[in-house]
Parts: structure tokens; sequence; C-alpha cells
């Protein structure tokens, strides 16, 4: 047998060991779970999704199962935090919304009415004048108010009183003139008016409200009250302003 000396052996030994890590190593793929640059790109459906080990969403993001893109928050418990976008097939897809711990919306867009806040609904705050009380036959302003526009539709209920044999003309106005007009002539009595109507400015524009009143028939003293106003989201199309 001829001498090898035991070095040289060694030395292939190691060789061959590093051979099989080179090989177990090409082999490799680095670890997947960093992004150090570049984009990650979803676009052909798909989401990318985190949950809990318990499998609750906390976060996620792309193409829903009803075919929407859109993002979502969720928390801990289950709950959603904040959602951008729903089934497509609903009137309120792509709309942006927070939710309180309860299920409720407690911010969101206006489904139906694009460039106005849905939730929450805005007072609109209205002081009365010392025309409130008038035996006046010509028209004198009874409450003024002012508010920067949020919300799609108006809402204002006013009651006016009428001693017996007398009438009253009653106008609520904006900026842009009267809203709407109606006639007080319950005797002895009171008249309410609630009034429902798209808004007929747009979003964040600085509007005045004015409530007048003024005696139509009969003589006595007349006197309207303000019950509330305020602005709120568009329950239908039609509420939509146009």
């Amino acid at each position: 047998m001829p001498f090898v000396p035991q070095d040289v052996l060694d030395r292939i030994a190691a060789l061959e060991r590093e051979v099989r890590q080179l090989r177990g190593r090409a082999q490799m793929r680095p670890a997947l779970n960093q992004v150090l640059a570049g984009d990650v790109l979803i676009g052909e459906g798909g989401q990318l999704i985190a949950q809990t080990p318990g499998g609750q969403r906390t976060f996620i993001v792309g193409q829903t199962p009803q075919g929407d893109w859109g993002v979502g928050l969720g928390r801990e418990s289950g709950t959603a935090a904040l959602t951008v976008g729903d089934d497509i097939n609903s009137a309120d897809a792509q709309m942006i919304r927070i939710w309180s711990r309860d299920g409720e919306v407690i911010v969101m867009d206006d489904a139906y009415a694009d460039g106005f806040l849905g939730r929450p609904s805005m007072p609109i705050p209205m002081q009365p004048t010392s025309g409130r009380e008038t035996s006046n036959t010509t028209t004198t302003t009874a409450w003024t108010g002012a508010t920067r526009l949020m919300n799609a539709v108006l809402y204002a209920s006013f009651e006016t009183y009428t001693p017996a044999g007398v009438t009253a003309d009653v106008s609520f106005e904006d900026s842009d003139g009267v809203v709407e007009s109606w006639v007080a002539n319950t005797s002895n009595g009171w008249t309410t008016r609630e009034i429902t109507k798209p808004v007929r400015q747009t979003f964040l524009d600085h509007v005045n409200y004015r409530l007048k009143h003024s005696v139509r028939t009969g003589s006595g003293t007349i006197r309207t009250n303000c019950l509330g106003l305020y602005t709120r989201n568009a329950f239908s199309p039609e509420e939509a302003p146009q």
C-alpha cells in the first residue's frame, strides 16, 4: 500500500466538507421575512393578511372575495377599526369608515354624496332674536345661525304659535334664499314644521340660516321656536345634492 501522508488525507476530507457546504448553500433561499428595497405588488387579485395566532385579522389589503379592492384594520378582539372599501355590489363600496369597538360607524364619508362627510352629523346652533315674538305684519327675523357645511342633507324643525283668529307666514332661508315657506294657522295653538332637504351648497362652504315670520291675518302676537337644526348623511341617492 502506497504511503500517503496523513495531512494530505485530512486536506481531502476538508475539501469534501467544503464542497458539500457550498452545494447545500447553493440550494438554500434567503429568508423571505424582509423587503429591503423595491415594492411588493398585489395586482391581480388576492390579499395580504396579518392575523393573530387565534385567527383574528388585524390587517388586510388587496381584493376581497366579493371583488372589491380595499384596506382593513382590525382589533385583536376581531372587531373592525378602519376600513376602506366593502362589497362591490353594495351602495357603500369604497367608503372610508372608522368603527367603534361595539361595531358602530362613528366616522365615514357619504355613500351617495361624493365630497361630503357622512358621519358624524353636525349640529347648527341657532340664536333667537328680539323678533321671536311679534304682532307685526312685516316680515321679521326670529332666529339666526350659521355653519361651515359638512354633510349633504339639512334637517330643521320649528313650531309657531298663533292665537285664535290669527295666521302667520313663516319662511326658512339659507344663504341662497328661501329653503321652504308655510302658513301657520292652528287656531290658538302650535303649528310644527319639519324640513329635510339636500343642501344647496358645497363642502366647507359658510352658510347663514334665518327663520322669518309675520302676521298674515288677524291681530295678535305670534311666536316661533326653533326645535333643532343639523346636517346628516344622505340615506338614499335621491337625498344627495344635485
